[in-house]
């Protein structure tokens, strides 16, 4: 998908910030439509069916994280990128966040240069939500799917299963944060899992395999991969 064909719905009260976020998108190719508050947001984003909406938590009227409820309710939105912009940076709203059906945070006050960044790992994200090839690159990472393979920096890394399958899961949308029910039931499913940390331990192997920084432990919430 071109940057002229990628709508951005970005929320927020502050009229400043939805100056230089707009000046920003529209300078990097993308449509761009602003809203004020959550009410205006679930209105718009109903009407022009984004690909990415970057929300402020708080705001009058409705808040970020009722808007972001609203707008998971809505068809053809499920697949939509959402992104906190907000300047808190207490768990609790992480949690409450995620909860609500949010797929990232960015912090604020953030350089335009980072914020351009973040925002194309993020619609790569979208893009991932297409069907997927059994066989793709992530970075410098080659997963294949049908043979349990990974090659890593030109080097066949040997996986057991759920390393692996754990793995390509959260390759399979970097920068997205998986919560630790959905990994459960989708890398486990309805196997007996032994032990409240069977993730964690999962995860330590794969960093020391991989490397620390490839994997991010979000507190309360999950894991996400690091490009």
């Amino acid at each position: 998908m071109k940057k002229s064909e990628i709508t951005v719905l970005i929320v927020d009260d502050d009229p400043d910030i939805l100056e230089i976020l707009s000046y920003n998108l529209k300078q990097e190719g993308y449509k761009v439509v602003r809203a004020e508050n959550g009410v205006e947001a679930v209105k718009k984003a109903k009407k022009k069916k984004p690909q990415l909406i970057i929300l402020d938590v708080m705001m009058p009227e409705m808040d970020g994280i009722e808007a972001c409820e609203k707008i998971r309710e809505i068809k053809n939105l499920e697949n939509t990128v959402i992104a906190f912009l907000t300047a808190r940076g207490e768990d609790y709203s992480h949690v409450a966040g995620y909860d609500a059906g949010a797929d990232d945070y960015i912090t604020k006050p953030i350089k335009p240069k980072v914020l351009m960044s973040k925002i194309k790992a993020l619609l790569r994200r979208f893009k991932s939500e297409e069907p997927q090839d059994n066989v793709y690159s992530v970075g410098d990472m080659v997963v294949n799917r049908d043979e349990y393979k990974v090659v890593w920096s030109d080097q066949e890394l040997s996986l057991p299963r759920k390393e692996f399958e754990l793995l390509a899961l959260l390759s399979s949308q970097p920068e997205k944060v998986f919560k630790r029910e959905d990994i459960l039931n989708t890398v486990w499913g309805d196997e007996v899992v032994v032990g409240g940390r069977t993730i964690d331990v999962h995860i330590r192997k794969l960093r020391e395999k991989i490397g620390n920084d490839r994997f991010k432990t979000v507190k309360g919430v999950g894991y996400k991969f690091v490009i």
